[in-house]
């Protein structure tokens, strides 16, 4: 440190990343030897050529051959054919070598792997790097995460490698595969359905539009997806897609009637049957025997729609996450939790209120509607988020400010001046509306604009700075405290800016970094300490120690230790246990007390509160009643540690084996009760109308829009014909995803379709030689004499181009003969290098090419090489858009005396709902192209992808090294989450009774 030199800055990663590549020239030794081009079996239309893709490897990506290529509309919303240009193309000449393949080295040789027969493991070499290939260059030198470091592997390794995948997949198979009974079942329900379909659309074909000709038969129900592709497990569901060509008004027409009809038709003969509106299409789920409660609240909500009230439970295909942050203010318990009169009278007026346009123009009532009453500051956000999805209004972002209008903006002004007046807390508006930048007269005139998600971070800031300025424990130094001091001042600061109406978008961020840096205070945390809605004792505990210690305060007796005590009481959520720990507290000296005590109390009346709540269900057998019942009040009575007496543990000796346990170890066998049904905290992602996984019989979703749905079923189906390993590889994916809950687009993650294509996309460009043939590029040109049925099936279907080869006897024929690839890699192998390709960026250890770039590429098995970039898409940003659908509503009842209407007569409606387009993650529909099949997929969802794949890696490649780490390839998340509870209850009840 004396030293008067100054020391070489050191180089960041990204630095030394690039300096070892610039040091690195990869060299290949061995001679380089022309290889001969394998002739491929021609379709029977083209007898007279060969494929072979050698003759096209040195040609540049834009130069491919004249052929009909597949490129995007205009619109944006299909695709068109652009007509070939040169003689005909053939088939299998339009099968372009992948992106993904480094093509040939700098000499112009091509690089090709040794092909041993028999099908035996190809022995390993190191592909030569190239880097002027064509993947390169997108990918740049390092890829995204940078660094040369290439993953070398041994034979043997690679051996027990595969070998290790070779096992666990036939082992997935066996248990997986769907029985052929359980098909057969399914098929029988389909055609029960199907009939009472036919009856419930002739009926109102014939009486409400008069089609007399109607032919019922005319209506199919057709079955699409996993079940009719052939990758389907035993847990799946069936999809299926109603048709109704002669019906005057199409299914999938807005406003039609026939969903509600077929949902009432189900309904009628007892089955289990619910209308989704508002999925990315409308959908009815069905099952063959519900429970009786469940079948009681699907009629009730069937009713209630009857009655002309809105859909409240109705869900979009993927839960919004919400755009601004948790608003965090001092609890307030002065007053009883629940609604009063008039609270309740402002949710009927303001959240649920329904307008009858959706648009900016409406009353000024709707908004001074909005009132926070009782509620938490949280749940009052929540409510003007749904009045202001139901007003249509859409707030100000990057990815819409060139589409609104300054009306729009002027009445999002409103809207957040009308948020600050309902706030209850009379300090936090005052001082909010003191502030230039919510100044009421300069809001009002344009140019000065404001965004709602701006208006609730500076909610959120400002309540900080009121807490700040009202704190009773101070920052650990004095230096900290002048950092407090100073983030409130910069905050104030940039309240008070007078420009902040230029550029509101830059306004907000200002907005969240200030709140941000308050958030790093101890001290103003303190101020808002409480506990979270979903958050148990023991997780209250945890945090609050941790905000204890990193004030530099310690769990033992002091004056300061009282006001945190305090502080921590008063956060806590449920009122009866917090009035009990309050009694708990005020009958014991405050020398007494310590955090941990206060909070072994806290945890002591939460669990007796929950057992309380399961017996209150029956949730436990009639046994087990009294001693759950003398636990609780033992629990209840307690004043720190439990001393179990002899009057519990007499109950445990009749319902114990033989060697009479204790009591404790009795109830860790009954299990948590929190983590029972019914004292469960509202799932976001559920709802009291989900049908249970399993014993309700036969489930399917019937798509009311499933034209393209059977063209993308026939696809997977035909590349399911390609290759006998495309199957068994398929099923291994979809379960790993599954076991490790990454398959769920309802909980941010992908859907099954998505890995799918995934594992189509490797086998199709990155395994070298390929496994499957493109079949889009494999597409015949369309014959001129087509009809427009014919066309609609082939060609083009609701504007988009739905070409391929599609010739199934052909491509079993071809693929039985071993004349559609020259790929005979095992099964392993193929696995390895699916797990390799997405777990990394770098370059592969077995196949020459990069693995994917998850930040840039976009997945599109159309495309020549399959990757496209999402700067060419123009999928760079997350986008909400507002849709308005029509949508079928009842009709008014007719009198008893006059011709009554079908009981699902329906008029049309409106429907507002709003969409979040998502871009992490991006796969390209194979047909519709301006669809992300991965745009379910959210920050936390995708690094839970990747994480998983990078796991699989690290798992895989420790096998051939001799050494497993304890971990499993296919463990099951949901097992080890039950173990962890399992343990984390153990330790609550040691800590409880010493």
């Amino acid at each position: 440190p004396g030293s008067s030199k100054t020391r070489p800055k050191r180089l960041n990663q990204a630095q030394r990343r690039q300096m070892s590549a610039q040091l690195s020239i990869p060299v290949d030794s061995r001679p380089q030897q022309p290889q001969s081009a394998r002739a491929y079996a021609s379709p029977p239309a083209y007898p007279h050529h060969q494929y072979s893709h050698s003759h096209q490897l040195n040609q540049p990506r834009g130069q491919r051959p004249h052929s009909a290529t597949f490129r995007p509309s205009s619109q944006g919303n299909g695709s068109s054919i652009a007509p070939p240009h040169g003689p005909p193309v053939p088939p299998f000449a339009r099968h372009q070598p992948s992106l993904s393949y480094q093509g040939p080295t700098s000499t112009g040789q091509n690089w090709q792997q040794p092909h041993p027969p028999n099908g035996s493991q190809r022995p390993y070499q190191n592909p030569p790097f190239d880097p002027a290939s064509p993947r390169n260059p997108r990918h740049g030198s390092q890829g995204s995460f940078g660094g040369s470091k290439l993953y070398h592997v041994r034979e043997e390794e690679l051996n027990a490698q595969c070998e290790l995948l070779d096992v666990l997949c036939k082992d997935v198979i066996a248990g997986a595969e769907i029985e052929h009974a359980d098909i057969v079942e399914k098929e029988s329900f389909r055609a029960m359905i199907e009939n009472v379909a036919r009856r419930a659309i002739y009926r109102h074909e014939m009486e409400t539009n008069g089609i007399r000709n109607f032919n019922p038969d005319s209506v199919q129900l057709k079955c699409f997806g996993s079940l009719s592709s052939g990758f389907a497990t035993k847990a799946a569901d069936m999809d299926l897609g109603l048709f109704s060509p002669q019906s005057l008004v199409q299914p999938d027409a807005p406003g039609s009637a026939i969903p509600r009809l077929v949902e009432k038709a189900f309904l009628d003969i007892g089955l289990g049957a619910r209308l989704l509106t508002r999925t990315r299409v409308p959908i009815i789920k069905v099952c063959a025997s519900p429970p009786p409660l469940l079948r009681a609240d699907l009629l009730e909500e069937r009713a209630k729609w009857e009655r002309g009230s809105p859909d409240e439970d109705d869900e979009d295909d993927v839960p919004e996450e919400l755009d601004s942050a948790a608003v965090a203010v001092p609890p307030d318990h002065s007053q009883p939790e629940k609604d009063t009169s008039g609270a309740q009278d402002h949710h009927q007026d303001g959240e649920n209120a329904t307008p009858q346009k959706a648009g900016p123009n409406q009353p000024q009532g709707k908004l001074r509607s909005l009132r926070q009453g009782r509620k938490s500051l949280t749940s009052y956000l929540a409510n003007a988020r749904t009045l202001f999805r139901k007003l249509g209004v859409r707030d100000l972002s990057h990815s819409n400010s060139a589409d609104l209008k300054e009306s729009d903006l002027l009445f999002l002004n409103e809207f957040c001046l009308a948020f600050v007046d309902g706030l209850a807390d009379a300090a936090l508006q005052t001082r909010l509306l003191s502030y230039k930048s919510l100044d009421r007269n300069t809001l009002l005139t344009s140019p000065n604009y404001r965004n709602f998600l701006g208006l609730c971070a500076q909610v959120e800031g400002e309540a900080m700075v009121l807490a700040c300025e009202a704190r009773e424990i101070k920052e650990t130094d004095a230096v900290r405290e002048k950092q407090a001091e100073n983030a409130t001042n910069a905050w104030k600061l940039i309240c008070n800016r007078s420009s902040f109406g230029l550029d509101p978008i830059g306004y907000t961020r200002d907005l969240q970094v200030a709140a941000d840096h308050l958030k790093r205070f101890p001290s103003i945390q303190v101020m808002l300490l409480s506990q979270n809605q979903y958050e148990s004792a023991s997780e209250y505990h945890a945090r609050a120690l941790k905000m204890l210690l990193e004030l530099g305060g310690r769990d033992i007796r002091s004056s300061a230790l009282d006001t945190f005590i305090r502080y921590y009481v008063r956060g806590i959520a449920v009122e009866s246990l917090r009035q009990g720990v309050e009694e708990f507290t005020s009958l014991n000296s405050p020398e007494s007390l310590t955090l941990r005590i206060v909070a072994r109390k806290h945890k002591a009346l939460e669990l007796a509160h929950e057992f309380e709540r399961a017996l209150t269900k029956g949730l436990y057998p009639e046994v087990d009643v009294p001693l759950v019942q003398l636990y609780i009040s033992h629990l209840r009575a307690s004043m720190g540690r439990l001393n179990l007496d002899d009057e519990l543990s007499g109950f445990v000796a009749p319902l114990s084996p033989p060697g009479r346990d204790d009591i404790s170890s009795h109830i860790q066998r009954l299990g948590n009760p929190s983590k029972l049904s019914v004292n469960q905290p509202r799932d976001p992602y559920r709802d009291r109308l989900e049908f249970p996984k399993s014993g309700v019989g036969v489930q399917c979703d019937i798509n009311f829009s499933a034209h393209l749905g059977l063209q993308n079923t026939l696809l997977l189906r035909c590349y399911s014909h390609c290759d006998p390993r495309v199957r068994p590889l398929v099923l291994f994916v979809k379960h790993w995803a599954k076991v490790r809950r990454i398959n769920s687009p309802y909980r941010g993650t992908l859907s099954s379709y998505g890995y799918v294509l995934m594992m189509l996309h490797y086998l199709i460009n990155v395994a070298k030689p390929f496994v499957c043939p493109n079949l889009q590029e494999l597409a015949r040109p369309p014959d001129p004499n087509l009809t427009p049925e014919q066309i609609a099936e082939t060609v083009v279907c609701k504007g988009h181009n739905i070409q391929f080869w599609r010739d199934e006897k052909e491509i079993q024929r071809l693929a039985s003969e071993n004349a559609l690839n020259q790929n005979r890699d095992s099964i392993g192998h193929l696995l390895r290098g699916f797990f390799e390709y997405y777990a990394q960026t770098n370059q592969m250890s077995t196949v020459p090419c990069r693995g994917f770039d998850w930040g840039r590429d976009v997945l599109s098995i159309r495309t020549h090489g399959g990757l496209l970039s999402k700067q060419e898409k123009g999928w760079t940003g997350a986008k909400t858009i507002i849709e308005i659908r029509e949508t079928a509503m009842p009709l008014a009842p007719a009198p008893l005396d006059s011709p009554a209407h079908p009981p699902a007569a329906a008029a049309a409606g409106r429907e507002v709902r709003e969409v979040r387009l998502r871009y992490l993650f991006a796969i390209e529909d194979p047909f519709e192209l301006d669809h992300n099949v991965a745009r379910t997929v959210t920050h936390n969802g995708i690094v839970a992808i990747r994480d998983e794949f990078r796991r699989a890696w690290r798992i895989i490649k420790s096998a051939g090294q001799g050494y497993g780490g304890g971990e499993e390839l296919l463990q099951d998340e949901g097992q080890k989450e039950e173990q962890q509870e399992s343990e984390r209850f153990a330790r609550l009840l040691a800590e409880l009774h010493g």
